[in-house]
């Protein structure tokens, strides 16, 4: 059997260690993969800070990261989609509530994942761009297909246009770049916000119009471009995108649901170290405060709004429809782009701490990928 080797957060709110790991053994629809590239998410970073608040399930030490990409070295029963050898992208769902297993973190020489999570690459889609994927991906198809969320029209090869408009809200980011191609892949015309640096990317992945996020006008200037459109509703990305997303499906005719991925305050500037319990509870208070004013708005306008978690799809339909129906052709065909490109910062497990710094620095824009 192998020998594997993990980064653990040894402790709540404690440091990252790289620390020998039992080898992850398959069960019924379980695969193992040999990691070749993970990518790094703000909430990997955030994990030392906030992780007993937004994760307070786990045990540590436990083994974070959720984007995976590799070869398949073990199958377990069940398993009728991949054989050893094949390469392949997984999002590692151990941190989700109904996993809670450190063996399914990403961050780890060899990486236990759902077969319904994952899916085959092309031989053209190295390693590190296929890593960025996962997490973006998924909390993308939560948004915009669950049933408590938009529920939109499931992406295909043969889609029509269904007539409906969506509003992405951050369509430069991880999420938004993954939302924008999976709404046009369902038949819908996508209006988003980005920096003006960003318009011609986010065109190129087939949005029809592209607005400053940072304008004084953005709310008024979308609700004008979408004029006699019928609203598919929002999905929102970025700290206090959630509030102009609410005005904005308020003017248009159409769905009155806001799914929203990201609070409406920002962790960017937690401190190392000691003094992080004092700068983290007026921030909570921050937040809840914000929380309570967007919820009385939004009842007396009667707009729906929902926050994603976005490994929910795991226990749905959503999930086998992404990773098994969609991605693996649309992939194949170079229909869908593994975007946005990443940022490759090293080679090896020890590597990875050094993504999570970068990460924090703000390049969440172009992922943090280290190869394995």
């Amino acid at each position: 059997m192998p020998s594997n080797t993990a980064l653990w957060l040894v402790a709540q709110r404690g440091p990252f260690e790289l620390r020998s790991a039992p080898y992850p053994v398959p069960l019924d629809r379980e695969i193992v993969i040999k990691t070749r590239a993970v990518a790094i998410n703000p909430v990997d970073w955030l994990f030392p800070i906030i992780g007993n608040f937004a994760f307070p399930w786990l045990k540590y030490p436990f083994v974070i990261g959720s984007d995976a990409a590799g070869e398949v070295v073990e199958v377990g029963t069940g398993v009728t989609r991949f054989k050893v050898g094949d390469r392949v992208l997984g999002h590692a769902v151990g941190a989700d509530q109904s996993r809670n297993n450190p063996a399914e973190g990403a961050f780890q020489d060899y990486t236990l994942l759902l077969e319904h999570m994952t899916a085959p690459i092309p031989d053209a889609l190295s390693y590190e761009r296929a890593a960025v994927l996962p997490l973006g991906l998924s909390t993308a198809a939560c948004g915009l297909f669950q049933n408590d969320q938009l529920a939109l029209d499931h992406p295909s090869a043969t889609s029509k246009p269904t007539g409906k408009t969506l509003l992405v809200w951050g369509g430069s980011t991880s999420v938004g770049s993954n939302a924008i191609q999976l709404a046009v892949a369902a038949g819908y015309d996508v209006i988003t916000t980005a920096s003006p640096k960003n318009f011609d990317y986010v065109r190129q992945l087939g949005a029809i119009a592209a607005f400053d996020y940072k304008s004084k006008t953005v709310v008024r200037d979308i609700v004008q471009a979408f004029g006699g459109r019928t609203c598919a509703g929002a999905l929102a990305i970025g700290v206090a995108s959630t509030a102009p997303c609410v005005d904005i499906v308020y003017a248009c005719k159409g769905a009155k649901v806001v799914s929203f991925a990201s609070p409406p305050v920002s962790f960017d500037d937690a401190p190392p170290g000691r003094g992080r319990t004092v700068w983290l509870v007026p921030k909570i208070a921050r937040m809840l405060a914000s929380n309570v004013g967007l919820m009385l708005k939004t009842r007396t306008r009667r707009i729906r709004t929902q926050f994603i978690f976005g490994s929910s799809l795991l226990a749905n339909e959503v999930g086998p429809m992404i990773y098994v129906d969609f991605l693996p052709q649309a992939l194949a065909d170079g229909r869908y782009v593994a975007a946005p490109e990443p940022v490759v910062v090293g080679h090896g497990l020890g590597e990875i701490q050094r993504g999570l710094a970068a990460q924090k620095q703000g390049m969440s824009a172009r992922k943090v990928v280290v190869s394995i």
